[in-house]
């Protein structure tokens, strides 16, 4: 392949890389409820007031389960914020609840139904996906693809920053 083409090609998977991230923001608060494994619902307005990191998940998705630890340690060990998972899949809570056993994690896992995924969000174009909510409730920031605690502590305090 040519420079030319190459640039080219480089700059058409960032425009849509870009396009994709921007997709998941929103100007108002982001609102819907989901069943959580093992029973109730969470809606997202149940956390304003904190951040939340709503992440997309599957049990066959080896970049999502590795960073499930540091996703629980955030949850766990930062105030103001809690981490959700959805799991993106079309199977039994059984099989969920093996899967756990062997990658537990300590935030709540929120059941996404693959034909009717959350709006606005939809469907994830990749696996993992992480959405961050500000405390207002509005979507800010889409990581399209594995993420670490430090990414998104370093976005936080970003804005925090800011403010």
């Amino acid at each position: 392949m040519n420079d030319f083409l190459r640039v080219l090609l480089t700059l058409t998977l960032a425009t849509a890389s870009a396009l994709a991230v921007a997709e998941y923001e929103t100007e108002e608060p982001v609102d819907f409820t989901l069943e959580q494994l093992g029973g109730g619902e969470v809606s997202l307005s149940d956390h304003r007031g904190e951040w939340v990191v709503f992440n997309y998940w599957a049990t066959w998705c080896a970049p999502c389960i590795k960073e499930m630890p540091e996703l629980s340690a955030l949850h766990d060990e930062t105030e103001g914020l809690v981490v959700l998972g959805a799991a993106y899949e079309d199977v039994d809570d059984a099989d969920f609840f093996e899967f756990l056993e062997e990658t537990p994690v300590s935030y709540p896992v929120l059941k996404v139904d693959v034909y009717d995924p959350p709006q606005p969000f939809g469907a994830p174009k990749v696996l993992p996906t992480t959405i961050i909510l500000d405390p207002e409730g509005r979507s800010v920031k889409a990581f399209l693809g594995p993420v670490t605690r430090e990414d998104i502590e370093n976005y936080i305090e970003s804005i925090d920053s800011v403010d």
